[in-house]
């Protein structure tokens, strides 16, 4: 090595495939999980249920099938279609979202038994994230919403349930799950009682917008379809840290989004998040800047093609 040269960084991590699906019952209230304080992601947070795809779970089926395998092991909502009008016991579905979450048993081979078709087709594609490179455990996440009363599931659909879900290793990754408003998460988080990353800010901010009343309406349900199938449902977003920001001066950082003016957007175009980082690298404090209408003046050709596993 060449006198007074540093050592390089590593190369960043490669993002791992992964799904998330954001429920919607017929309340307006969007499904919640609470990490575990002691897990290696997203410890500590509120999250959509989701997880990363399952080379042995998941081969051959893409990232739908993963979004629906995680989203009952986390919750016990399962999004399926029974062949006839039964649908599994509680029990049954209680020991195999147990089995399946300890790789006990194939998601495929219970579907199988008890006669399932998943309901994939409930699923709205609502924009990619990719976690920024400096972080070490990375993530390349597609966001589905998926409304409750567009599809038979098994499972709770409202208000608070307690759950400890067992883990190979012991751990629990999930200590609660709860529908709540999307205005309420925001107020919640707005008042330092729930922890948000910003795609989870980003996105209940979104369908705070639309999903304005207490009760689910035909005109909103179209218009967040709207959203999945325009400009705006196939985003593929990257964070990156805004350059020359003064993080130490501030107090926060600036992450700008693809489409703001710094990252191939119009002149004047925000597309961006001021971010106050707490403890273990959670948001405590997200401001969101978007001064852009995302049913109509997405511009396309700053955002790179979604990607498909």
């Amino acid at each position: 090595m060449p006198h007074g040269s540093t050592t390089a960084r590593p190369a960043p991590a490669i993002p791992r495939f992964s799904a998330s699906v954001i429920v919607v019952n017929s309340r307006n209230e969007i499904l919640l999980v609470h990490r575990n304080p002691n897990s290696k992601s997203f410890a500590n947070a509120h999250v959509f249920p989701g997880g990363n795809y399952d080379e042995k779970q998941d081969s051959g089926h893409g990232l739908p099938f993963t979004a629906i395998r995680e989203l009952f092991e986390e919750s016990g909502l399962l999004l399926a279609h029974p062949s006839t009008s039964k649908m599994p016991s509680n029990a049954e579905l209680d020991a195999a979202r147990e089995d399946i979450h300890a790789q006990r048993r194939m998601f495929q081979d219970f579907l199988s038994q008890h006669d399932l078709r998943l309901n994939t087709e409930s699923l709205l594609p609502f924009t990619q994230w990719i976690t920024p490179p400096a972080i070490p455990r990375r993530f390349h996440t597609q966001f589905y919403v998926a409304f409750l009363d567009d599809t038979r599931a098994a499972g709770f659909s409202q208000g608070d349930k307690q759950e400890r879900l067992p883990t190979p290793d012991g751990g629990q990754e999930v200590i609660a799950a709860r529908f709540v408003h999307p205005q309420k998460a925001l107020e919640e988080f707005d008042s330092k009682r729930i922890s948000l990353f910003p795609p989870q800010m980003y996105l209940l901010t979104t369908l705070a917008d639309i999903l304005k009343s207490e009760r689910n309406t035909p005109d909103q349900r179209d218009r967040v379809r709207t959203l999945a199938h325009g400009a705006f449902g196939s985003m593929v977003i990257n964070p990156r840290p805004l350059p020359g920001h003064d993080v130490k001066g501030t107090g926060y950082q600036v992450l700008t989004y693809e489409g703001d003016e710094t990252r191939g957007g119009s002149p004047g175009r925000r597309h961006r998040s001021k971010v106050w980082f707490g403890p273990g690298g959670a948001a405590v404090a997200v401001a969101l800047e978007r001064n852009f209408d995302v049913f109509s003046e997405v511009e396309p050709h700053a955002f790179s093609k979604p990607a498909k596993l």
